[in-house]
């Protein structure tokens, strides 16, 4: 098992940047394939971006594409999201995810993809 804590949200102007961290508990992190996920008020949960456990394989949703930069660095347990150009749509709780990785080229972009968990870290952008 692993367990997730996010740090990093806060309350930003548009056009800013923030930085999220989601620390990962356990010896095996390098065997999981990471996620970012957010949910604004009254809507779903939805995919922000994902990495593979060896970094070398990323994927962004379309509405995030070209602002936010998600890393790894496996030898601290940590997944980063950068996040600049921020925009009021932005807007919402913040999520770290893991699953196992496996084989294959697919990067999972489903929240029921993933087993574990973060509690969130509120990001709120100002107009």
């Amino acid at each position: 098992q692993v367990q997730l804590v996010e740090s990093g949200g806060g309350l930003v102007q548009a056009g800013g940047s923030l930085r999220l961290s989601c620390a990962a508990s356990g010896r095996t992190f390098s065997s999981y394939a990471m996620g970012w996920f957010r949910q604004a008020p009254g809507k779903e949960r939805e995919f922000v971006a994902a990495i593979r456990r060896s970094a070398g394989r990323t994927s962004y949703a379309d509405s995030v594409k070209g602002r936010f930069t998600i890393s790894r660095d496996n030898a601290k347990n940590t997944v980063d999201l950068q996040m600049n150009s921020l925009k009021p749509e932005d807007t919402a709780v913040y999520y770290c995810a893991a699953r196992v990785d496996g084989l294959g080229a697919v990067t999972w972009v489903r929240a029921i993809d993933y087993d574990y968990w973060g509690q969130g870290t509120q990001v709120t952008v100002s107009s």
